[in-house]
């Protein structure tokens, strides 16, 4: 695969995986389990997709692994798109499929809380934003930051994924109608 102009390695690295995870081939179906094809699956659901913004590989990991395939089980299974860079991030959220943007407030040189401010300002239906904090007292930070929901570092697999879940509901049954 040919570098993208203006990605960085890591960001190649990370655009690479988000293709191969989440079915964005040239035909908009490589690596998209049949189930969640517009042709195939009969009725299937289709997958939530789930942005993680992390300068940090192990940070955007540990999100992935707690909220795995599903945070519920009253909802859909998830696709991934993770990100390392603001510019990358803004990217991704002007494509307009997210249904929950999962951004790190420890990020540098950008952290995940100015940027969840400033999705919350310029993008037109903007999903829900969930933001890890450095520490439980940083809740303040997050209600600047218009964040619909705070998580602090270190990650709790259950509150995350409770807090995720939740955010979903709200988006995907606000969708559906």
């Amino acid at each position: 695969m040919r570098a993208r102009e203006g990605l960085g390695a890591r960001d190649q690295h990370t655009e690479e995986q988000r293709m191969a995870t989440d079915g964005s081939g040239a035909d908009g179906t490589a690596g998209t389990p049949a189930s969640a094809r517009a042709d195939g699956g009969a009725g299937a659901p289709r997958p939530a997709h789930v942005l993680v913004y992390s300068d940090d590989r192990d940070v955007r990991e540990r999100v992935r692994l707690a909220l795995g395939r599903r945070p519920a089980r009253d909802l859909p299974e998830l696709r991934w798109t993770e990100v390392a860079t603001p510019p990358a991030l803004v990217r991704a959220m002007d494509v307009g499929d997210v249904d929950l943007a999962v951004l790190d407030g420890e990020a540098v040189p950008a952290g995940g809380l100015g940027l969840a401010r400033q999705v919350k300002d310029e993008v037109f239906d903007c999903p829900p934003v969930l933001v890890l904090t450095g520490r439980p007292q940083d809740d303040w930070l997050a209600a600047w930051s218009r964040a619909d929901a705070a998580v602090p570092h270190p990650l709790d697999p259950a509150a995350l994924a409770a807090a995720a879940a939740g955010l979903l509901r709200a988006r995907l049954s606000r969708a559906a109608v």
